[in-house]
C-alpha cells in the first residue's frame, strides 16, 4: 500500500480527497482559537467571556457525532460530508458577521457541529480498504486530517492579515486592528462549502459492483442481543451527562440563570428518553422475541464499549492536554508564551506520523487487539512521567517525554478506529460516531477537572503533577479492561469486509 499511497487514482484518490475533507472541517472547527485575542478586542470581550466561545465550540460536537454517524450509514459518506462541508459556510459567516458576543455564542454554537465530520470519512475509506490495509488507511485519514487544527493555528493570522492588506483592507490598519479576522474566518467556511461541492463529483460509497451495507431500521443504533440493548442504553448516559456538565460550566460563566439551568438539563433528559425510544424502535423486533440474529451475524456491543473508553482516553486526552501543555511549559520551565506555544504545536504535529503508525503497526503485527492494550499502556506510563516532571527538570527530557507520550497518544487513536470498521460493517458509521463522541466526554471531563485545580503559583505545580496522573492513571485501567475484554474482531486481516464475497459471488452468478 505505501508504494501506491501517492497516486491519484481509485482507492487512493478517494482517501486523499477524504482526507483532505476531514482537514477542512478542522481548520473550520478550530478557526477561533489563533484569532481569539483579536476578536476579544475588537468587540471588547471579558476573559470569561473569551473562554464560553471557546466551550461552545465543542458543546454541540457530542450530540452531532450520534446524529451524522445515524445519518452517514442511511445515506452514505458521499452525500453526508458534501452537506456538512457545505453546511460550515453559514455558521462561519454568521460568526465572522457577529457584532455582539451573543451572536458569536450562537454561531460557534453551530459551528460545534462541523467537528463531528471526522466520523464520516471512517466509514468512507472502510468501504474502499480491505480489513488487513484499513489500519494505515484510516490512520492517514485521521492523522492527515487531524492536522487541519495545527494548519488553521500557524496560518489564519497569516491568512488574516492577508486580508487586511487588500483593497479596503486599509481601514482596519487606521484603526489599529491589523488582522481582518472576519475575512479570514469567512474565508474558511466559503472554501469548505466549495470544496463540499467538489467532493461530491469526484468520490462515490463504494466501489463499482459493490452494495452500500445499510441498518435495517434507522434512528437509533442496531444491537444484536437484549444484554446489548441494555448496554447501549447504559453507554449512552455518559453522553447526555457530559452535555449536563458543560451547561453547569456555562452557567458558572453568569450566561443564564440557575432556572434556565434546569430546563436545559430537563431537555437533556428529554433527549436521552427520545434517543432511548429510536433505539427501542430499531431493535423492537429483537426484543419482543420475534427476531433472532444467527451467529454469523451477531456482534458483542461491549466491543464498542471498550473503544469508546479508549478513545476517551486517546483522543480526549490529547484535546485537554493540548490545551493545558502551553501553560505547563511556560509555568514550569520559564519559557516565553512563544517557545510554550511551539512545543505544545508540536504535540499536534506529531499527528501527520503517529497516528498512520498506530495503524501500520495494528496492520502489521498480526493482533488489533494486543496493539491497542500496548499503545494504551505506554500512552499510561507516558502521562504519569510527565507528572514526575511537574516540579521542573531538564527541559530537554521534557520535551523528548511529551513528544513520546504524544506518539503513544495518536497511535492509540490510530489503533482504535482500526478496529471500528471491523465491528460491524453496516452500522460503522454509528459506531464511528459513538466512539469519536466518547473523545469529547473525555476532553470535557478532563478540562473541568483540570479548571477545579488550584492554580495559585505555590499550587500550580500540584495541579499539574495531578493533572497527568489523573490521565495516566485513566489509560491504565483502560488497558486493563482492553486486555481482559477486547476481543480480536472477525476477518481482522481478511481480503474482503464482511460480506464483500457473498456480493462478489452473486454479481459473477448474475453475469
Amino acid at each position: 500500500m505505501l508504494t501506491e499511497l501517492f497516486q491519484l487514482k481509485g482507492r487512493y484518490k478517494v482517501l486523499h480527497l477524504t482526507w483532505f475533507a476531514f482537514f477542512l472541517s478542522f481548520v473550520v472547527w478550530f478557526n477561533y482559537a489563533p484569532l481569539a485575542t483579536t476578536i476579544q478586542e475588537e468587540l471588547g470581550l471579558s476573559g470569561d467571556q473569551r473562554s464560553i466561545i471557546g466551550l461552545c465550540n465543542i458543546a454541540l460536537t457530542v450530540p452531532a457525532r450520534i446524529v451524522i454517524g445515524m445519518l452517514l450509514d442511511k445515506y452514505g459518506p458521499r452525500l453526508t460530508y458534501s452537506v456538512l462541508l457545505i453546511y460550515a459556510a453559514i455558521p462561519c459567516i454568521m460568526f465572522a458577521s457577529a457584532t455582539s458576543f451573543e451572536m458569536l455564542v450562537a454561531s460557534r454554537l453551530l459551528l460545534g457541529i462541523v467537528g463531528a465530520g471526522f466520523v464520516i470519512g471512517i466509514r468512507m475509506v472502510a468501504e474502499w480498504f480491505p480489513p488487513k490495509e484499513i489500519g494505515l488507511a484510516e490512520g492517514i485519514y485521521g492523522g492527515w486530517g487531524n492536522f487541519g487544527s495545527a494548519a488553521a493555528a500557524l496560518s489564519l493570522v497569516a491568512v488574516a492579515g492577508f486580508f487586511s492588506f487588500l483593497p479596503g483592507g486599509h481601514a482596519l490598519l487606521e484603526s489599529g486592528n491589523v488582522l481582518h479576522w472576519r475575512a479570514a474566518i469567512a474565508f474558511t467556511g466559503i472554501f469548505a462549502a466549495l470544496y463540499g461541492v467538489f467532493y461530491y463529483f469526484n468520490v462515490q460509497d463504494t466501489p463499482d459492483g459493490r452494495v452500500y451495507q445499510r441498518p435495517t431500521r434507522h434512528g437509533g443504533m442496531e444491537v444484536t442481543s437484549r444484554g446489548d440493548f441494555y448496554f447501549l442504553l447504559l453507554m449512552n448516559l455518559p453522553l447526555t451527562g457530559v452535555m449536563c456538565l458543560l451547561a453547569w460550566r456555562l452557567w458558572r460563566q453568569d450566561l443564564y440563570s440557575a432556572n434556565m439551568l434546569y430546563i436545559i438539563w430537563a431537555i437533556l433528559g428529554a433527549i436521552y428518553l427520545f434517543q432511548a425510544l429510536n433505539a427501542w424502535n430499531a431493535n423492537r423486533e429483537l426484543m419482543v422475541g420475534t427476531k433472532h440474529y444467527p451467529s454469523d451475524d451477531r456482534y458483542s456491543f461491549n466491543q464498542v464499549a471498550i473503544l469508546e473508553l479508549t478513545y476517551i482516553v486517546n483522543f480526549g486526552s490529547e484535546l485537554a492536554v493540548v490545551t493545558v501543555l502551553p501553560l505547563f511549559f511556560q509555568e514550569i520551565f520559564n519559557l516565553t508564551p512563544f517557545w510554550a506555544g511551539v512545543i505544545a504545536a508540536s504535540y499536534a504535529f506529531m499527528n501527520l506520523m503517529s497516528r498512520p503508525g498506530g495503524g501500520l503497526i495494528s496492520d502489521s503485527v498480526g493482533s488489533r487487539k494486543w496493539t491497542m492494550a500496548i499503545l494504551t499502556g505506554g500512552m499510561g506510563i507516558g502521562y504519569m512521567m510527565m507528572g514526575s516532571l511537574s516540579n521542573g527538570g531538564w527541559l530537554v527530557i521534557a520535551v523528548l517525554l511529551t513528544m513520546t507520550c504524544s506518539f503513544f497518544v495518536q497511535a492509540g487513536e490510530g489503533s482504535t478506529f482500526a478496529i471500528v470498521p471491523l465491528i460491524k460493517r453496516r452500522v460503522t458509521g454509528q459506531v464511528a460516531g459513538n466512539v469519536g463522541a466518547y473523545g469529547n466526554v473525555g476532553a470535557v471531563c478532563y478540562l473541568t477537572t483540570w479548571s477545579l485545580l488550584p492554580k495559585g503559583p505555590e499550587a500550580l505545580s500540584s495541579s499539574f503533577q495531578t493533572f497527568f496522573l489523573m490521565l495516566g492513571s485513566a489509560a491504565l485501567v483502560v488497558t486493563v479492561l482492553c486486555a481482559i475484554f477486547l476481543k480480536e474482531p472477525k476477518g481482522s486481516f481478511a481480503e474482503f469486509h464482511e460480506g464483500e464475497e457473498e456480493e462478489l459471488d452473486a454479481m459473477k452468478k448474475a453475469v
